[in-house]
């Protein structure tokens, strides 16, 4: 089954038992990945863009909290929160850092690469390989971090 079907199946399920809540957040983010269905023309969304869709969203639901936090607005922070621990719920586990510094290392030792002149190749691998389960900003900060020895 795949990450659409699976989003579709819980946002009926949470209609279903009144989880008026729920089925908002769900209901958003099929919203969200039925755009992505309609930009690419696509009969059905390959999970690395529902993923990457999930992501954007859960990265807007971040920005938005430290923004409330910063506003005083407690009340809406506890909302954002539950949101994004629903979107979370759908995206792969996160690599442990120790796992992320070995594919970094195998990638540049692959490729190369030797000078922050390679880093955008390197990411890009890295990318490939780690498919959604690391933060892109982490991964960079790594990368950049290896390929100046610093």
């Amino acid at each position: 089954m795949s990450l659409e079907d699976k989003i579709g199946q819980d946002y009926v399920s949470a209609m279903k038992a009144r989880d008026s809540f729920r089925s908002s957040v769900l209901s958003f983010l099929r919203a969200q990945i039925k755009n992505v269905k309609v930009d690419k023309r696509l009969e059905a969304v390959p999970d690395e863009d529902v993923i990457a869709v999930i992501k954007k969203q859960a990265k807007q639901r971040q920005d938005s909290i430290s923004q409330f936090k910063a506003g005083g607005r407690m009340d809406l922070v506890e909302k954002e929160e539950k949101e994004l621990g629903i979107l979370k719920s759908y995206l792969p586990p996160e690599m442990s850092p120790e796992q992320l510094k070995t594919i970094v290392e195998e990638v540049i030792l692959a490729s190369g690469a030797n000078s922050i002149k390679d880093m955008g190749r390197v990411m890009k691998d890295v990318l490939a390989r780690i498919k959604g389960q690391a933060d892109n900003q982490t991964v960079g900060l790594l990368v950049k971090e290896r390929l100046t020895g610093k």
